[in-house]
């Protein structure tokens, strides 16, 4: 897991104005001309946010040569032992501010960041500094900018807007807001954009990650209460994919009893890693009224959610006081699978089709499709997102960027897929140990059923060899593909002791599936 990183924003202000100085983020890098105007059509709006750098620590002694007010105010930050000077010098030069700006500087605010993982997170130092009047002679990139406008462009957000990032409303504008939306403080969140809460929960989910978000969506006006019309479902919260594992089952109880009783729960698959809290919101609340696909809610079974549910197909809007929300209905991963999109905001919570690190998999025995999966990426693009949350990891700023480039990974695969069967790959183990040879073995399982559907495409788009046999394929895809995959996973990591005996049993265990099968035939 690592140790975690550091960051230092700085939020510089004008209060005779109420300005603050918010700069443009770079953009990620470009897609490679070759790869032609079918992802550069694609772009994100201008980010906006407060200048920040990384925040490394001091080589040696323990020294500050920045004086920051209130420095000594917060637990466990001892500023001393980090280089606010070099990270402040980065800040200016990167962004070419004026060195009028310079001046005092104060604490403003120490976040820890809520373990979305794969790695151990970045905690972030807010500094505030004021000017007694605005400097005009800025870079074009920077930009003064009122705490109403910017609340503005993040609450009533419009797709191709200019956009705020999440320093800005993390250190300087979430109090602001008469917002009522936080979740049970002793849980670690994050609240961004408004009205959005993430609160990573342990779950027995697959590697890298550790913890599934649990999305809290409340009402950002104080009175609460559902405002919108025409609606097919309101409440006045709601909770997306509680599937915290039950060494947290305490802390989800704790959450729901903090909700209003006005509770809608929506699930956006029927993966354990996603329901298995479900038991857990009905024993709070009997009254919560569950949202999911027909095809996931057969997969769900009684044991998670006992009583009835409504089914939602795509396209239903959903009230939570003031808040808008609509479902998106995205196949590709299984083929119950929805989003939902945040209006307000413009933030598209994804479920399982993107994920903060690296890519998702998808599941060939529930529905699972390529074909599907790439209509759906597509759709998302369309609706132009300002925000992604996916249920793992970190949400993410660039989010066309995120979906080209999920594009271009597995139409990448796939071209690759299609080279290794050209070459003369007739299994599904030679296929993925061809195609992923550069991948830790220990993800080749995952990765055979991605592999199986981009076959599957392959093969619904007439691209496949005449001489590629779909029927044998397929039988190479069940036990031989794991006994395969021991073997080779074994002979990289073990001993050759340990290697013998893996054989043995894994021979064993074919022998016994075979018995099985003649016995199940007879």
């Amino acid at each position: 897991m690592g140790s975690p990183s550091y960051r230092l924003a700085a939020a510089i202000t004008i209060p005779s104005t109420g300005e603050f100085l918010v700069v443009r983020q770079p953009r990620p890098p470009s897609p490679p001309a070759e790869e032609g105007e079918d992802y550069r059509r694609f772009v994100d709006s201008d980010l906006y946010d407060l200048p920040s750098a990384p925040l490394e620590p001091v080589a040696g002694e323990p020294r500050s040569e920045v004086a920051i007010a209130g420095a000594d105010s917060v637990a466990g930050l001892d500023l001393s032992r980090f280089d606010v000077s070099a990270a402040l010098d980065q800040i200016f030069d990167r962004f070419g501010l004026p060195e009028g700006m310079r001046g005092e500087w104060r604490l403003l605010k120490y976040v820890e960041e809520a373990e979305f993982g794969p790695d151990a997170g970045v905690k972030t130092v807010f500094l505030i500094g004021s000017l007694l009047s605005k400097l005009d002679a800025l870079p074009e990139s920077c930009k003064w900018m009122t705490k109403e406008c910017a609340l503005g462009l993040l609450s009533e957000a419009k797709p191709g807007s200019d956009r705020i990032g999440q320093y800005a409303y993390i250190g300087l504008l979430n109090s602001e807001l008469s917002s009522n939306s936080t979740a049970v403080p002793a849980l670690p969140s994050q609240e961004y954009p408004p009205g959005i809460t993430l609160v990573p929960m342990k779950s027995k989910t697959l590697q890298p990650f550790r913890t599934t978000n649990l999305v809290v969506v409340r009402a950002t006006n104080a009175s609460g209460g559902s405002t919108c019309s025409d609606f097919f479902a309101c409440g006045d919260a709601l909770l997306l994919d509680p599937g915290c594992s039950s060494q947290v089952h305490a802390e989800l109880a704790d959450l729901v009893d903090s909700l209003p009783k006005k509770l809608l729960v929506l699930v956006t698959h029927h993966h354990h890693d996603h329901i298995e809290g479900l038991s857990v919101v009905q024993r709070c609340n009997p009254d919560a009224v569950l949202l999911t696909h027909e095809n996931t809610m057969n997969r769900i079974g009684k044991g998670n959610w006992q009583i009835h549910y409504t089914a939602v197909t795509g396209g239903e809007k959903i009230c939570i006081g003031d808040q808008e929300l609509q479902v998106i209905y995205a196949p590709g991963h299984t083929d119950g699978h929805v989003g939902l999109l945040h209006v307000n905001t413009n933030t598209l919570i994804v479920g399982d089709h993107c994920v903060g690190h690296g890519s998702a998999t998808l599941d060939s025995r529930s529905g699972g499709n390529m074909k599907d999966y790439f209509e759906t990426t597509y759709k998302f693009l369309d609706l132009s997102p300002h925000v992604i949350i996916p249920m793992h990891g970190r949400i993410n700023l660039w989010p066309k960027h995120m979906l080209c480039g999920y594009l271009r990974n597995r139409r990448s695969r796939e071209a690759s897929i299609l080279k290794t069967i050209e070459n003369g790959a007739q299994t599904l183990f030679e296929v993925v140990s061809k195609t992923y040879s550069d991948v830790d073995r220990k993800l080749w399982i995952p990765a055979s059923f991605n592999v199986r559907l981009h076959v599957d495409h392959l093969n619904s788009q007439h691209k496949l060899p005449k001489d590629f046999s779909l029927e044998n394929f397929k039988a190479s895809c069940g036990v031989h593909f794991i006994f395969r995959w021991a073997v080779a996973y074994v002979q990289s990591n073990s001993s050759p002791a340990i290697l013998a005996a893996s054989a043995l049993a894994g021979g064993l265990a074919i022998a016994c599936a075979l018995s099985r099968s003649r016995g199940k035939q007879s």
